[in-house]
């Protein structure tokens, strides 16, 4: 748990943007269970990185509780919180608490309906088979206007593309980057932006977040070593525990295989870059590129990888060296004429200096 704590203040001293935090109850592999939890404790140990529960599983709570927890940690936060909702990843997670898979996404939209005006500070009355509110109401006003901002995980069906059209609320996607995902994602946006339409919604192209399985190195050799350490585990908790796994369950070389069917982005910065804008281009653009937070490779790894991406990515995508650059090419191309007159002027003052010295 310590590691998490010292990534999430990583991210922050390298200016990323935001991070999302999941919620899991059983498998024995992602053990965050109350994301708000460790929000509130990150919150303190970083200045500047936005911070999201990726995703709050709303089956398993009375939205009135939901709502209430995330209001204080809106002001807890000073506006730094963002709210990620979903139905819930993991089959065992569900089956524990005697929930059937069915009714997931069918509670995960009723529970918006409650949530989401709660936290604009109206007032619900609202009888579900689950959940019941009565003139329901916080007594704190959210602190971020008019609510915090909100995002719905999507993989594949087009559940959560339209819980988030109808609220509003950005689409938060875990379903990599092969031309067949993408194909589903641009889809999934396609129903976001219809069911947003008919709602009277506007989801911008800027909330719009797309997630991949990501590591860096120096050269992909390196990369691809690193990976040894122990993609191989996730590969199995995704075919023991997971609903369904990217990898095929008789992958030899998950590795290469996951690099070739671009489940996985490995190699080095200028690789991001072209994969970035080869997503970019097929989606006809988006908003936000996730890292998929892992333990694939070793510590030390994981951290050089993130820096790379902070040092060489983000700044590509944020354009934050374009007018050095300019700058730089203007300087080179004035240079030999600059100069010229620059030792000009030297040689005609230091004659001048002689010449004076000559009269005195």
């Amino acid at each position: 748990m310590k590691k998490f704590f010292l990534l999430i203040e990583l991210l922050d001293h390298l200016d990323f943007d935001e991070a999302w935090v999941g919620e899991h109850h059983s498998g024995g592999f992602e053990i965050i269970s109350a994301p708000e939890i460790f929000i509130a404790a990150a919150a303190e140990r970083t200045k500047y990185i936005r911070l999201g529960t990726g995703v709050k599983s709303l089956p398993f709570y009375h939205p009135f509780l939901v709502a209430d927890e995330l209001v204080q940690l809106d002001h807890m936060t000073r506006g730094r919180v963002m709210f990620g909702a979903g139905p819930g990843a993991l089959p065992t997670d569900a089956y524990q608490m005697g929930i059937d898979p069915k009714d997931q996404r069918r509670r995960m939209d009723e529970a918006l309906n409650a949530i989401v005006p709660l936290m604009k500070g109206e007032t619900v009355s609202l009888e579900t088979d689950w959940f019941t509110l009565k003139n329901a109401r916080l007594q704190l006003d959210s602190y971020s206007k008019p609510m915090m901002e909100m995002a719905v995980t999507s993989i594949k069906s087009p559940a959560g593309a339209i819980s988030a059209g109808k609220f509003g609320a950005g689409l938060l996607v875990l379903g990599g980057m092969s031309d067949e995902a993408l194909k589903i994602q641009c889809s999934n946006w396609e129903v976001c932006q219809e069911t947003a339409k008919s709602n009277d919604q506007i989801v911008g192209r800027n909330k719009w977040r797309i997630t991949v399985m990501t590591h860096l190195s120096d050269s992909l050799d390196q990369a691809k070593d690193d990976l040894k350490f122990g993609l191989q585990k996730w590969v199995d908790y995704s075919h023991n525990v997971l609903p369904n796994s990217p990898f095929p369950d008789s992958i030899a070389d998950p590795i290469n295989y996951g690099i070739e069917n671009k489940i996985l982005l490995v190699g080095t910065p200028e690789d991001a870059i072209r994969e970035i804008e080869r997503i970019d281009k097929i989606t006809g653009g988006f908003g936000v590129f996730l890292l998929f937070a892992h333990n694939f490779v070793p510590w030390e790894a994981a951290k050089k990888s993130y820096e790379l991406m902070a040092r060489y990515v983000i700044p590509y995508f944020r354009q934050s060296n374009s007018l050095r650059q300019k700058s730089y090419d203007v300087a080179k191309n004035i240079h030999e004429r600059l100069q010229t007159d620059f030792n000009d002027a030297v040689k005609a003052a230091d004659a001048d200096y002689k010449q004076q010295n000559k009269k005195d």
